[in-house]
């Protein structure tokens, strides 16, 4: 927790423009009917603010305070609305069944294999049955995977950079549909792209909970 406000308080991951793999998400929410949307993991609010301004009923949860604050001043000074609210992806203080939709990008992976189970064991409860759910992994491609601490097969602490203390669980796609297994997969794709000599690599995954 301390960690991710430390990012947040020096200006880290505070974007405004939205994930490609979001903007695309919407006309699919709007064909379902969907209206209640979960933002887990909102960081500083660039989907909290897309998506409200597309008329969902928008919430947001995050573990760190200081990303919570950034995400209601944004909103704020944009006259938009969501309920925030501050839990970890692990235990999400709403009822089940209580969402249509909810999105997870760059959050998931910020945790151990266990720590991923338990989160998709919530996005499953949260789900309504025919619920999507939006989910970005960190691919074992990325050319951070082995650096750092290793804490366990495939999970490593950053030690240096804009993510200095933090935990990244890499997955190829067989642990990735493993993880999915009590979901409907509606999607698996490979993003990538290459910064600076760097390849950064993405599954974007698009799962369904069974009616």
């Amino acid at each position: 927790m301390e960690v991710w406000d430390r990012v947040f308080e020096r200006g880290e991951f505070s974007l405004w423009k939205p994930q490609p793999e979001v903007v695309e998400l919407i006309p699919t929410l709007k064909k379902r009917k969907a209206k209640r949307i979960l933002d887990l993991g909102c960081g500083a609010g660039r989907h909290l603010i897309l998506l409200a301004k597309e008329g969902f009923e928008v919430y947001g949860v995050d573990i760190s305070r200081v990303a919570l604050r950034i995400s209601k001043n944004r909103l704020k000074s944009l006259g938009l609305k969501a309920e925030l609210k501050k839990c970890s992806m692990e235990n999400i203080d709403y009822p089940s069944g209580f969402f249509d939709a909810i999105i997870c990008i760059n959050v998931i992976y910020h945790t151990t294999r266990k720590g991923i189970i338990k989160a998709l064991k919530e996005i499953y409860r949260l789900l309504k049955p025919g619920g999507l759910a939006l989910i970005t992994f960190i691919s074992k491609r990325s050319w951070k995977y082995g650096l750092g601490e290793k804490v366990e097969e495939d999970t490593f602490i950053q030690r240096e950079g804009s993510e200095a203390g933090i935990i990244h669980h890499y997955v190829d796609r067989e642990e990735l549909e493993d993880l999915l297994k009590d979901f409907k997969i509606l999607k698996i794709e490979l993003r990538e792209d290459v910064v600076e000599g760097k390849r950064r690599s993405h599954w974007i995954v698009l799962v369904e909970k069974p009616e």
